[in-house]
């Protein structure tokens, strides 16, 4: 379902503001430090799983204070709505995976479908190692039990947007991250 710009403005008007841009520049160090204490050495190749993946991914990738390579994968289950639907294929890595260590950066780990099934994509693949960064995990137990290595932050189980993630395509701009209020 689609909305109007006026109508995205009035959503970030409304919303409760979760994590700020300090918090999220703060769990964003932790993860650097942690990703660099097990990759530094390795070479790895670094995935930014699209669409909403590209801020924390950049922000990230800045931190990382070693070399690595970048690409990119595109898998989807919610396509601009605000619930998961069959997942999506949109586009692959152009770089051979094959005895390669992964990195893969999302945005968001909600219920886990959507990234171990790219996980399992990078296993079939042929990569020695594949490992997964979230900037935010949510906190349920209605997941399939998928675990990221690295995560930044945790919420409750609402939908937040902003800092990559997005409500109805608007908002991953924000520099923050925000919940829509509860009912």
């Amino acid at each position: 379902m689609m909305i109007s710009a006026q109508q995205a403005a009035e959503v970030l008007a409304t919303a409760d503001l979760i994590y700020d841009n300090q918090q999220i520049s703060q769990a964003l160090d932790q993860m650097a430090l942690e990703i660099s204490d097990r990759l530094a050495n390795r070479d790895p190749l670094v995935l930014c799983v699209m669409n909403g993946a590209l801020i924390p991914a950049g922000q990230l990738l800045t931190r990382l204070n070693f070399p690595l390579r970048h690409d990119y994968i595109h898998a989807t289950r919610y396509r601009g709505g605000t619930s998961g639907s069959e997942l999506e294929w949109k586009g692959h890595p152009s770089a051979s995976l094959s005895g390669e260590t992964i990195l893969i950066i999302d945005d968001i780990l909600d219920h886990g479908i959507t990234l171990a099934a790219i996980v399992e994509a990078c296993q079939e693949a042929g990569a020695e190692e594949v490992l997964s960064a979230v900037l935010v995990e949510k906190r349920h137990d209605r997941g399939i039990g998928f675990k990221a290595d690295f995560i930044g932050l945790q919420v409750e189980d609402r939908y937040v947007f902003g800092y990559g993630m997005d409500y109805k395509g608007y908002h991953r701009n924000a520099p923050a991250i925000y919940a829509i209020p509860e009912s």
